[in-house]
């Protein structure tokens, strides 16, 4: 066990994390020749595309160090604020992290953020700075803010480059000499955290799991603690490119096992396995995950509800971070209610189920979640619209708020000024970390975020701000729910909870987007925004008139009046009972409102 060493990459977006755990492979001869290798642990088309991590890999790497063989398993973890939950549980399964900062940009807000989550959890920091062989590479200035944030020597700072492959080799020597082994008694009743899991159609589950004491071996009686359902260990092993079984696994490895699980209820990630005949205590302090922006997602024909239903299950099975509950809707049908870390992570759910599992759904407004207080006291947690209590049994409504912390060029200050303020936050502080770089921490309600907050950053920024946010309570605030009526019909599906002074503005934002959006009838449709019996906006989709005169030629206007009286009486009682059909296109254009 001596000669194993577990650790993570930690880093933002953009510091070319992919790129230089590639090299670190290359560099191991765990894959072959750099033309068949361009992100190989990032695997999935979106991540390809967008150029981000979505999901945490882990991957054993031989290295042989002063004739010596070391086992190193190495986790990949996302970057972007939405998946911080990932990097959570990555950590919990290592002893050391590699911090990458890149040489152009500097230290971000959300290497800062993960930086925190690996210091919380007691691991040993390398740090690097990925990139040096870049034009614009500022190698002294950001030796200084890494220094002044993790208080280390400027000799512990490792320079690398993912591209050319510089510094390759100090890093593996660093992870060897600074990193720990992995502390755990073989001998000890079997405790081994699983920390991920994905759907086989042929293995049924496949659990990925951090020995912290004992042996797991092939064919043990195990046993899952929260639930104390029992199974047997089909096949373990440890996760190389491919899957590569072996017999045993003791303490400090990194692996995965099949039971052939089918249902996706009996693995929950952040559980413990032990052996049925040993069973061991349940392992502590897993973060379990917290929600942030919820929203209804529903197929678009109902007869598909229950196909839905199961590739929820599996992707949650891959996503631990999504959480959903069965809802119904009167415009809508069946469907679920999700729980998001963030848009992006919405975005990326509603992808991977088009992608993967075939599946075309309507999600509904996003929102977050609210505290509402009845005249009585009761608390009750309005998690959307329909669940907001009568305004007359109301005392109060606490919203979310979160500290925001940017990180931005000086020059940029008075453009996020602007927009900070205009979402209703509060600066809390600004400090200069080097000349050239700024911090900005405000206080904002989360629900000003939810929509565009983050897309309207980086425009007024031109990309050069980074941004992270954590929870910081509940506030009392002016929050009304807001409903679209079409013809006096309420669309439960487009209803929102607002704050009162933003209501007038989004009310006739959205009328004005379906009055685009809605197809023409043969009666007058009215488009309105109300919060109870209020109308705050209106547009009108006039009626496609017939020329019902067309045949009359020349003789007495009272014949052309009777036919146009006719027609009107048709167009009234065909407006009272007359349905408008909400296309699905005007539910998705309710997200891209600017």
């Amino acid at each position: 066990m001596k000669n194993i060493r577990n650790f993570c990459i930690i880093a933002h977006i953009d510091h070319g994390k992919s790129t230089l755990a590639d090299r670190l492979l290359e560099e191991t001869k765990t894959i072959g020749s750099r033309e068949m290798m361009d992100q190989v642990l990032d695997d999935m088309d979106l991540e390809r595309e967008k150029g981000i991590t979505i999901k945490s890999h882990a991957i054993q790497i031989n290295y042989n160090h002063k004739g010596e063989d070391y086992t190193l398993n190495l986790i990949d973890t996302p970057g972007h604020v939405d998946f911080s939950y990932e990097v959570s549980r990555a950590l919990a399964a290592c002893e050391g992290a590699l911090l990458l900062v890149d040489a152009t940009q500097g230290i971000q807000a959300q290497t800062i953020s993960n930086l925190y989550l690996a210091i919380e959890n007691d691991l040993e920091i390398i740090p690097v700075i990925n990139k040096i062989d870049m034009d614009g590479a500022m190698i002294p200035e950001v030796t200084d803010q890494i220094v002044d944030l993790i208080g280390c020597k400027p000799e512990e700072i490792l320079l690398a480059s993912g591209k050319t492959g510089i510094g390759i080799q100090d890093i593996l020597n660093a992870i060897v000499e600074r990193i720990p082994p992995p502390a755990g008694d073989e001998n000890a009743p079997l405790q081994a955290l699983i920390f991920d899991s994905v759907f086989n159609s042929f293995r049924g589950i496949i659990v990925y799991f951090r020995i912290m004491n004992g042996t797991l071996r092939k064919g043990d009686k195990i046993q899952f603690v929260s639930t104390g359902e029992n199974y047997i260990a089909d096949e373990v092993g440890i996760l190389k490119l491919n899957m590569v079984p072996k017999d045993a696994l003791s303490a400090g490895n990194v692996g995965y096992i099949i039971t052939g699980i089918k249902n996706a209820k009996e693995v929950k990630v952040g559980d413990t396995i032990t052996l049925a005949a040993n069973p061991g205590e349940m392992i502590q302090g897993f973060e379990e995950v917290k929600p942030m922006v919820f929203a209804g997602i529903y197929p678009v024909n109902t007869d598909d509800f229950e196909e839905l239903r199961e590739c929820m299950e599996k992707l949650q099975l891959n996503d631990a971070s999504l959480t959903f509950e069965l809802e119904t809707s009167k415009a809508l049908g069946f469907g679920f209610r999700c729980g998001f870390l963030g848009l992006l992570h919405m975005e990326i759910i509603q992808e991977r189920l088009e992608r993967e599992f075939n599946q075309t759904v309507i999600t509904t407004v996003p929102n977050v979640s609210f505290h509402a207080y009845s005249t009585k006291g009761d608390k009750i947690i309005v998690n959307n619209p329909f669940e907001m209590p009568d305004p007359t049994r109301l005392d109060r409504i606490e919203e979310p708020f979160i500290k925001a912390q940017i990180i931005t060029l000086p020059e940029y200050i008075g453009n996020i000024m602007t927009l900070c303020l205009g979402k209703r936050g509060i600066l809390v502080n600004q400090s200069y970390l080097t000349p050239t770089r700024v911090e900005l921490i405000f206080e904002m309600p989360l629900t000003e975020i939810v929509f565009d907050f983050y897309d309207k950053l980086k425009s007024s920024t031109r990309g050069y701000a980074s941004f992270d946010y954590s929870p910081i309570g509940y506030r009392e605030a002016d929050i009304v729910k807001m409903d679209i009526l079409l013809n006096g019909d309420k669309v439960d599906a487009l209803s929102a909870l607002i704050h009162r002074s933003r209501a007038q503005d989004f009310g006739r934002k959205l009328c004005e987007k379906l009055k685009e959006l809605l197809p023409r009838q043969q009666f007058q449709i009215a488009i309105q925004a109300a919060i109870g019996a209020k109308v705050i906006a209106r547009e009108t989709i006039s009626a496609m008139r017939k020329d019902v005169t067309a045949k009359c030629y020349g003789g007495d206007i009272s014949r052309k009046r009777k036919l146009l009286e006719k027609q009107k009486e048709g167009k009234k009682r065909m407006r009272q009972i007359g349905n408008v059909e909400v296309p699905q296109e005007a539910f998705l254009a309710v997200l891209k409102i600017d």
